[in-house]
């Protein structure tokens, strides 16, 4: 049964089942206003219509291959005994209107621009053009039987059978945020599909189990199936009560996820938040280890020079005590350095940290010792080639032209009047050849 319901009104009428109105909900607080079918040969319930009295107590009672709803003071002739419906029909049916629901005409760009041509008709000839309904078959004959035995009321055939459209009694919803809210409530997650399921299959196993308006097969980007579905049904109503069916945990054996809309974006929000937290993690790990390594290699094989290079330190790019133990496995149980016993200790933890820090406090100190002595390079020599003069004070005028910038000194303040000024172009000189000095009254 679609809806679950107490206190309904049945009948049978030839190889049908007819349910009408009937409570659910909390204490029978909800009632239902729709007429439920059964075809035992099919094993398919179906909604004929709804009860125009769904309030009263009914009564329902079939006679002559008509279907009676009496109350109190009414009357009313809901059904008649019409020939049923063949599988094929009903998938035509299920399919146009599908066409034309609400779910897939808004986005349906071709269908759209069919609309706009003759007041909403869409020839049968061109409805035959859809792949889907033409592997159901491509005979229009079909689809004016099945259109004309649905119940639904979506959908209208033309006077001549030539033509469809959307009921003008049916206009389509507008797509605002309360329409947005209300698919989200009343739509469902399913997972665990074999990937080779085909719709027919899915349909075929939702049988029975809910008014459903529309099944989205999800896909990846090439198209295949993912293994799961978003089914929207009828009402919230009907989707609550599909997730507390029993019957909807497997699948072929496969056993399945059912979430409701809104449980599946919070568990998928949740395993994002979760897979952005353990990326980021995992990165700053790998850049942590990337960085260790690559000091570690550029460090070399450092030598203590307190020692006098008679003690070496050298880096490992794994562990050091099990290279340590191959390598003397390796040659006897001792390890030589040109020919040279050596006394070897592998360093861990703190110590290693220390000795490491020791060593860099060395490198940097040596290099600051050989940064001090420098000065005797080629610009530095006093040679007769070299750009230093023999007296104190052009020697300080020389140096300060050749820094860029003018340093002065008390010896200059004394001589100021009588130094003579460097002409300009002995600064746009500077980057060149050495010239040759003049001598002056001080000089040699």
């Amino acid at each position: 049964m679609i809806q679950g319901v107490g206190n309904a009104s049945a009948c049978v009428m030839g190889d049908k089942i007819y349910v009408t109105g009937g409570h659910y909900g909390y204490r029978g607080s909800c009632t239902y206003e729709k007429i439920q079918v059964y075809w035992a040969d099919g094993n398919e319930w179906r909604i004929i219509t709804v009860s125009p009295h769904p309030e009263y107590g009914l009564c329902s009672v079939s006679l002559n291959n008509k279907l009676y709803l009496l109350t109190p003071s009414v009357l009313t002739i809901m059904a008649e005994n019409q020939e049923e419906m063949s599988p094929i029909e009903m998938k035509v049916a299920r399919q146009i209107e599908y066409y034309f629901g609400d779910h897939n005409l808004p986005r349906d760009k071709f269908l759209k621009e069919q609309l706009q041509l003759d007041d909403g008709w869409v020839t049968l000839e061109t409805m035959l053009k859809f792949n889907r309904l033409k592997s159901i078959t491509t005979d229009s004959s079909v689809i004016v039987s099945a259109l004309q035995k649905s119940k639904t009321g979506l959908l209208e055939l033309s006077e001549d059978k030539t033509k469809v459209r959307r009921s003008p009694n049916k206009p389509l919803p507008e797509l605002n945020d309360e329409y947005k809210d209300a698919l989200k409530h009343k739509s469902v997650y399913i997972k665990g599909f074999p990937l080779d399921t085909t719709l027919d299959e899915i349909q075929e196993w939702l049988n029975g189990k809910g008014t459903i308006e529309n099944i989205q097969m999800r896909r990846n980007l090439q198209r295949q199936f993912k293994g799961s579905v978003f089914i929207c049904f009828d009402t919230e109503e009907s989707s609550k009560m599909f997730l507390e069916r029993s019957d909807i945990k497997s699948f072929k054996d496969n056993e399945m996820l059912v979430l409701s809309r809104e449980d599946y974006h919070a568990k998928k929000a949740e395993e994002r938040k979760q897979f952005k937290a353990e990326t980021k993690a995992k990165a700053k790990q790998e850049k942590e280890q990337q960085q260790k390594h690559a000091e570690d290699k550029e460090m070399g094989l450092l030598l203590d020079e307190q020692t006098g290079g008679q003690r070496g330190h050298p880096p490992f790019d794994g562990n050091a005590k099990e290279a340590f133990d191959k390598a003397k496995e390796a040659n006897g149980g001792e390890l030589k350095i040109k020919d040279n016993s050596v006394t070897w200790q592998v360093l861990e933890g703190e110590e290693e940290k220390e000795v490491l820090k020791k060593i860099i406090e060395a490198q940097q100190e040596s290099y600051s010792r050989s940064k001090g002595r420098g000065g005797r390079g080629r610009s530095g020599g006093r040679g007769r080639g070299g750009r230093r003069g023999r007296g104190g004070r052009d020697r300080d005028q020389t140096r300060t032209h050749y820094q860029g910038k003018k340093t002065k000194f008390e010896s200059d303040d004394e001589e100021a009047d009588d130094a003579p000024v460097a002409p300009k172009r002995e600064l746009e000189d500077a980057e060149g050849p050495a010239a040759k000095v003049a001598k002056t009254e001080n000089g040699s």
